[in-house]
């Protein structure tokens, strides 16, 4: 086990890293320029490796008197965040007005929201879509929560299950569940092999389709999605690495004003990932730490690992990125007007052609089965 001290004139301090831990330096984010690192009787860099055994001293070098406490920005007590971006520290209740504030200033400005709606919002489990919920009930929405058990690993579905049920009792709110296998006889796993697509890709059509579908035959004027700073800016940097002209016309806090499907709305998209696991950790939401097991090679995992390191290096620039998009690109794309949309012939949801996507791709699954078991 590795010992990591931290040392200044009025305190000593010893974190316990967990057994077999063996870490680049760098990854501890600590500023070499403000401190000496000392393992024994050597000096480490940023590239330098921590192992097993290893007693290590970050001392100060700044002088001028013992480091003192962070102080919150608000109202000057011990902060408990830091946000880079923003320059700024806060303590829990300020670092909790600053979420919910968040919250409303993109759903005032965008026009999310209306008095009288009803939300529906999608639920996962994760602390994006609960923290999500958590601060539209505080804000006095009305909102019912819609989950689906797509299959994800029987324990990993299981649990995600249990938590939004947790969540919903805790908060005396409606959960309403779709269970992909009862309904249609299969799970996200079984897809690829049947019907061609990649995992991800098939799960977003899938999750897509059945949340615009619960959403119109609940009669909901609203969906509320968790997605975050980092996934809109991770999305943004796909469609753009692509020139893809159309998906960036599409982009936005918005989503389907003019499509004849429900509007779906992102009141998270100001808040980065941390500021959102920060709020739900705050809050004590019980949320899933685990990434879905179906998610390795995910291509926006890639796009979110670059621009975190970017991020490091200059903080705010999702921020500028993603809102820069917003506010000064986005309308130099426009997509082409929206396609005449007939009702499904399968199950009724809007689509330009006879049979939506997600239909077609539960035929295929069918056919692929039936052939097999012939």
């Amino acid at each position: 086990m590795a010992t990591i001290v931290l040392r200044n004139p009025r305190r000593e301090v010893s974190v316990d890293g967990p057994k077999r831990v063996k870490v680049v330096l760098r990854d501890l984010d600590i500023d070499a320029d403000t401190v000496l690192v000392i393992r024994g009787d050597e000096l480490l860099t940023r590239e330098d490796v921590i192992e097993d055994g290893d007693h290590i001293e970050i001392r100060p070098v700044i002088s001028g008197g013992a480091a003192t406490t962070t102080k919150c920005r608000r109202c000057k007590a011990k902060a408990v965040v830091e946000l880079r971006r923003h320059n700024t520290a806060f303590c829990k209740e300020c670092f909790l007005h600053f979420f919910r504030n968040q919250v409303s200033r993109a759903i005032e400005s965008d026009r999310m929201l209306r008095e009288g709606d009803r939300v529906l919002v999608a639920v996962s489990g994760g602390k994006d879509s609960l923290a999500l919920w958590d601060v539209l009930i505080d804000l006095g929405y009305d909102t019912t929560g819609f989950h689906i058990v797509l299959g994800t690993g029987d324990e990993y579905a299981a649990e995600s299950l249990r938590i939004c049920r947790s969540f919903a009792g805790s908060r005396g709110v409606e959960l309403v569940v779709s269970d992909l296998a009862a309904e249609f006889g299969f799970t996200i796993p079984d897809l690829p092999h049947d019907t061609g697509r990649p995992t991800c890709s098939a799960c977003g059509l899938t999750k897509r389709h059945l949340i615009s579908k619960a959403a119109r035959d609940g009669g909901f004027d609203v969906i509320a999605i968790g997605h975050n700073l980092d996934d809109e800016a991770a999305v943004l940097l796909g469609n753009t690495l692509r020139w893809d002209a159309e998906y960036l016309a599409r982009q936005g806090p918005v989503l389907g004003d003019d499509t004849g499907f429900v509007r779906k709305v992102k009141p998270l998209h100001r808040l980065s990932e941390k500021e959102t696991a920060t709020y739900a950790f705050l809050r004590r939401i019980d949320y899933l730490v685990e990434e879905c097991p179906l998610v390795a090679g995910n291509t926006q995992l890639r796009y979110k690992q670059a621009l975190d390191l970017l991020e490091q290096a200059a903080p705010g620039t999702k921020a500028s990125f993603y809102g820069g998009f917003i506010d000064r690109a986005k309308e130099r794309f426009t997509a082409e007007g929206p396609p005449a949309l007939h009702a499904c012939s399968s199950c009724g949801m809007p689509t330009p052609g006879d049979v939506c996507a997600f239909c077609r791709m539960v035929e295929m699954k069918r056919r692929k089965a039936s052939r097999e078991s012939a």
